[in-house]
Parts: structure tokens; sequence; C-alpha cells
């Protein structure tokens, strides 16, 4: 399993550029010249649309600009890569950032595809829940190496570190979440109270369903943001890590730079830089501590040549092995207040009255509806 020397990366078919690996194992990357002409800059700190062989400066993706990381997947992803590969004789350590993108293919968040693809082999899937949660389980806690193939199809694209399948419902593609090993069986449950409580705040989200069980409360389902109309066509996306270069696995940013970084993405767009002052005072109420880099993302509207922040997830309970939030808000991770809130947004241009207004409700709201879990 090895992919060629370049790889091809394109845009609803059509081609961006190309990924080859340097003497330094860092992935260089190379606009096509077509799409200078006519197309947008999919990085824009870091890739501005120029001809230029571009070289990541560090080393935090694994040699890749963060924007082609966000196509990989994250833990639960890869545990279920490693899995598949030792299966079959193979180990994943010796697996090329290109070999990663190639495996990839077509089937990675967000727009970006990747050729030429690694294809695996395609399955009849089932999808009986429970019967995928306690797999999951299983691969989470022994060296289960059952239904590998089948869960890796469902889920082995996905980004963050609970188990989760990525499935079309109602011609809608959705993704559904199963407890990690650390989660309360009825983990579910608490995030899609959280979902609802973060909409009634204003908080722009898509559709959240609790899927029905017979072994816990529920299974937590949201509808993809980066899949659009009825087509359910691919839209371009970012996160905040991938944009910044940052190293999300670590407490690098505050909520100073989040904001700054919506200011400067959307053009100052008062929507969006609210809905962040939002996200950020629900987070400190809701007890949202694991509100790390990849947790924000920005969308690219092609037709309207602007780049919005997207609607929120990853909305839940959540604590860090270090107690604080990931994010600092005004310097303050352990326990930030509502006048580090305010200073955060008024200094972002909010007005005093609209931060504490928006504060004020965030606050009550949470109080009201999330008072169990806090």
């Amino acid at each position: 399993m090895r992919a060629d020397k370049v790889i091809q990366v394109l845009y609803h078919e059509r081609l961006v550029g190309r990924l080859a690996v340097n003497a330094e194992q860092k992935v260089a990357f190379e606009y096509d010249d077509e799409w200078i002409e006519q197309g947008f800059s999919i990085s824009p700190f870091s890739l501005p649309l120029k001809k230029q062989v571009y070289v990541p400066a560090k080393m935090c993706f694994g040699g890749l600009f963060g924007v082609f990381a966000d196509s990989l997947p994250d833990a639960w992803g890869q545990i279920l890569l490693r899995r598949v590969l030792r299966k079959n004789g193979q180990n994943v350590n010796e697996l090329s950032a290109l070999d990663r993108m190639a495996i990839v293919g077509s089937s990675g968040m967000g727009a970006l595809t990747y050729e030429p693809q690694i294809r695996t082999e395609e399955r009849q899937l089932s999808l009986n829940l429970d019967k995928l949660a306690m797999q999951c389980e299983q691969i989470l806690t022994t060296e289960y190496d059952g239904n590998l193939d089948e869960l890796y199809q469902l889920g082995g694209t996905s980004g963050g570190a609970s188990p989760k399948i990525l499935t079309r419902i109602n011609k809608e593609d959705w993704i559904i979440k199963f407890p990690a090993h650390v989660d309360s069986i009825d983990a579910g449950k608490m995030e899609y109270e959280y979902s609802l409580c973060a909409k009634k705040c204003g908080i722009d989200m898509t559709d959240t369903k609790l899927f029905d069980s017979e072994r816990c409360l529920g299974y937590f389902g949201i509808r993809r943001f980066d899949r659009e109309n009825a087509k359910q066509q691919k839209v371009h996306m970012c996160t905040a890590a991938a944009l910044l270069e940052a190293d999300f696995e670590q407490p690098c940013m505050d909520y100073w730079d989040l904001m700054k970084l919506t200011k400067i993405m959307t053009n100052n767009n008062k929507h969006d830089l609210e809905n962040m002052f939002l996200r950020m005072c629900f987070n400190v109420f809701a007890h949202n501590r694991d509100d790390h880099a990849k947790n924000f993302s920005f969308l690219y509207k092609e037709e309207e040549q602007q780049w919005r922040l997207s609607p929120a997830y990853d909305l839940t309970f959540s604590s860090t092995y270090y107690g604080e939030h990931t994010i600092s808000i005004d310097g303050n991770g352990s326990n930030p207040g509502e006048e580090d809130l305010m200073r955060v947004g008024t200094e972002a241009g909010i007005s005093t009255g609209k931060c504490k207004e928006l504060m004020s409700m965030v606050h009550e709201n949470v109080a009201k509806d999330l008072a169990q879990y806090l």
C-alpha cells in the first residue's frame, strides 16, 4: 500500500495543485496554473494564491500544511487504520504522509480530495447502532479485531476522538457518535441536550438528533455542515488550527486569537463575530474545556467568494487532564469569569451593552437547561 511520489489535490474534480515530499520529509505544495487563474486560496495565511512551491515551516501536522491535515482522521480514525493495517500484515508507522492522503482519497471531511487514491474494499453495511457501539467499545478497551473493515468504512476518515460513523439519512449526510471509553454510557443524551441549549442561546448549529438505543438513552447525531443542498455538495472548510498552523493538542491559543481570526476571515461579519463570542461564553458557563483549535472551523462560500464561520460542533461537558480550557480567555484558562469574557468581546469590537446582553442570555439558558450536568 503505497502512494505515488506526487499526489494531486482536487476540489469538485478541478485540479487545485500537487503535493510532494521534500528531502526533509516535509510535504511541499504548489498550485496548478489554471487554479491560480480561476480558483481561490485554500488556506489564506499559509497558501496565498500565487505561483510558488510552499513548504511547511512546522512539523505539528506531520509535515503537512494544516489544510491538508484537516482531511486526515483524528484519534478514532487512526485507531481503526492501525488495526485494519495490522490485520492485513502492514505497519501504519511505515506509511508516508502521501500514503495517508491517498488512503483518504475522496472520503475526507471538507471538499478537498486526493488522487491517485488507494481504495479500500467496499461492503454492504448494516446500521445497527447498538451493535456498532459495542464493537467500538471493544476496540477501545481490548484487542478486538472483529468487524474492522466495516467500522473503518463507516468512520475511518472522521475527525475527533470519539468513535463515530458517517452515514446518510433521508438523503443527507450525518455523523453519529458513540461514547468513548472515558465517557458515561449516556454521553449522547448529554451532548444532545447541550446542542438544544446552544441553539437556544443563538449559536449556529445544524440539525441534531438523539438516535434510539436499547443500551442507553440514545446516540448523538448531527447533520454535516461540510455538505450542502439537495446534492449534498462538498464544502471547503478549514479549522482554526489549520489556518494558523497551530498544534491543537497543546494550549497555544486564546479566544483573542479566535475573535481576531473571525474578523479577518469573514471580513468583520457582525453575525459571525457575535456567534464566536456566544461560543466562548457557552464553553465557559457549560464547562466545555476541551475547546481546542480544531473545534472551530470556517467554510468557504464559493458563490459569495467569502469565508464564514461554520456552525458549532463538539459542544458538551468536558475537562482536560490539566483542568483548564484548552483555549484561554484573556489569558485565563483555569477559572475565567464575566470580566474575562467582556474584555475579549469588547476588544474585538462588540459593544459593552451587546456583550452583556449575549453573556447574560447564555448564562441564564445554561443555568436553566444544563444544571444537572454542572
